[in-house]
């Protein structure tokens, strides 16, 4: 990760993540993380990430606070915070190999629920121990953020709501991520300046996928999300090969 090159490859990679995010709500992330992965190490990739994704979906939450539904949003927080900093405390004690397939494990379940193949329609009483889970997940692989989608679209929300709420359960996961990371050595002071450089990218991401969203046709999301998942998958099996 020390090379310029890479550098400035993983933070062009950065305004593409924020963009794609703010246009599809989730999969931009995703697509982020594993790119790190490849060039690092999986370990290294969720700790890089997990400040700079938690700032950028703040940022995201706050453009879009009006239309945050706290009926389903705070619920999810309740059980993905706990969740969170459980795994990734637990994160250090997996071999790299483990998490790298774990990740390959939730990016094809997130491209089975982006076509439809995946169905899960959860109820109200299961969004606290979904929440808990998706965190669980989301500190040891990273993409279990993408399957809070079944829990929001089975809610009703659809548009900024969706890309609001998705926004909030994110940061919620991700200060989970933070606070556990940092508990366990992960996050150093070179780990924090490349964090930091990221979530610079992932704001101007953020900024360029709000002008964007006008220009999206409906149904448009749902093709973009479907696209990022589909080069993460790529990434992914290329980290197993690697």
């Amino acid at each position: 990760m020390q090379s310029p090159t890479i550098t400035v490859m993983v933070l062009l990679l950065g305004v593409l993540s924020g963009a794609l995010t703010t246009l599809a709500g989730l999969g931009g992330g995703m697509l982020l993380l594993l790119a790190i992965a490849l060039l690092s190490s999986p370990q290294t990739a969720l700790a890089v990430t997990a400040p700079a994704l938690l700032l950028s979906n703040l940022h995201r939450a706050w453009v879009y606070r009006a239309h945050i539904a706290r009926p389903v949003a705070v619920p999810f927080a309740l059980g993905a915070l706990p969740g969170s900093v459980l795994g990734a405390l637990a994160l250090t004690a997996l071999p790299g190999w483990l998490v790298q397939a774990l990740m390959v494990g939730m990016t094809l379940l997130a491209i089975a629920r982006s076509t439809g193949r995946l169905r899960w329609k959860p109820r109200a009483s299961q969004v606290v121990p979904a929440g808990f889970g998706i965190g669980l997940l989301a500190a040891t692989s990273g993409g279990a953020g993408l399957l809070a989608a079944p829990l929001l679209m089975a809610a009703g929300l659809t548009a900024e709501p969706y890309i609001a709420t998705a926004a909030s359960g994110a940061v919620a996961m991700h200060v989970g991520r933070v606070l556990g990371y940092g508990g366990t050595g992960l996050l150093d002071r070179r780990t924090l300046a490349l964090s930091a450089a990221i979530t610079v990218a992932l704001l101007v991401g953020n900024a360029l996928g709000v002008r964007m969203r006008r220009w999206i046709p409906l149904g448009g999301s749902a093709r973009i999300e479907l696209a990022a998942l589909t080069v993460s998958v790529g990434l992914a099996l290329a980290g197993v090969a690697r």
